[in-house]
């Protein structure tokens, strides 16, 4: 079981979203297969935006001919959602072409990904696939999940005296609802890492329960008050 408890004051800094870290640009040429990677050293990250195109003929341009270069307003609609379902509440967070490509918004033209992201101060934890995961407020605040993932995206979580064969597929992370359906509003809250509560993305992968959330004041509405 894992259990965590912060100071009111670290709690009510995270409660205020506005607390974040200076916000970053990464910038991932799609030439070939490369990989952008996402990171937070504290926190966890939050996309702003995401550009999956080309809207100037300077970025990624090294070696590229110049009617590659031509079309200088073509983006794929929808990236900025699909990153932020990727990576909104993770402490990394890596990006293949496949996952972003899922049209081509410019034929013939050199594309990249663009994305823009912060690293807020959310409180982050793994849940081992069997366990329970405690999300605990001090009083007089509420929980609010920021993200939470059922799955695994790396060999070093969750794999005491695991086989190997259990814990080498890192492609089966699978954003989930359900923790902020269980647990928005509450004090506290108790759910449990497992296959019934959230599906089973990789059959035969040991797996866990990765969730990012905030403790904030209750907001009250002005017409519960008249």
């Amino acid at each position: 079981m894992f259990s965590f408890k912060v100071s009111t004051m670290l709690l009510l800094a995270c409660s205020i979203i506005r607390a974040v870290d200076s916000t970053k640009k990464v910038t991932t040429c799609y030439n070939g297969d490369n990989v952008q990677r996402l990171s937070c050293d504290t926190g966890v990250i939050q996309v702003h935006s995401a550009l999956y195109g080309r809207k100037d003929n300077e970025t990624c341009s090294e070696e590229i001919p110049p009617n590659q270069l031509a079309d200088t307003t073509c983006s794929l609609a929808g990236t900025t959602a699909l990153v932020k379902t990727g990576c909104d509440g993770k402490r990394e967070c890596e990006l293949n072409p496949n996952t972003v490509r899922t049209s081509d918004p410019c034929r013939g033209i050199s594309k990249y990904l663009q994305t823009i992201y912060s690293c807020f101060p959310a409180i982050h934890f793994a849940t081992c696939e069997g366990s329970l995961a405690n999300l605990q407020c001090d009083q007089g605040l509420q929980i609010r999940v920021y993200g939470a993932d059922y799955g695994r995206r790396d060999t070093t979580t969750c794999i005491y005296k695991r086989p190997d064969a259990q814990v080498q597929n890192v492609l089966c992370s699978a954003p989930s609802p359900k923790v902020a359906e269980r647990c928005n509003g509450k004090n506290n809250c108790i759910i449990t890492a497992s296959n019934s509560v959230f599906g089973d993305p990789c059959p035969g992968t040991y797996k866990y329960l990765e969730v990012a959330y905030i403790c904030e004041y209750p907001t009250t509405n002005p017409e519960e008050s008249l």
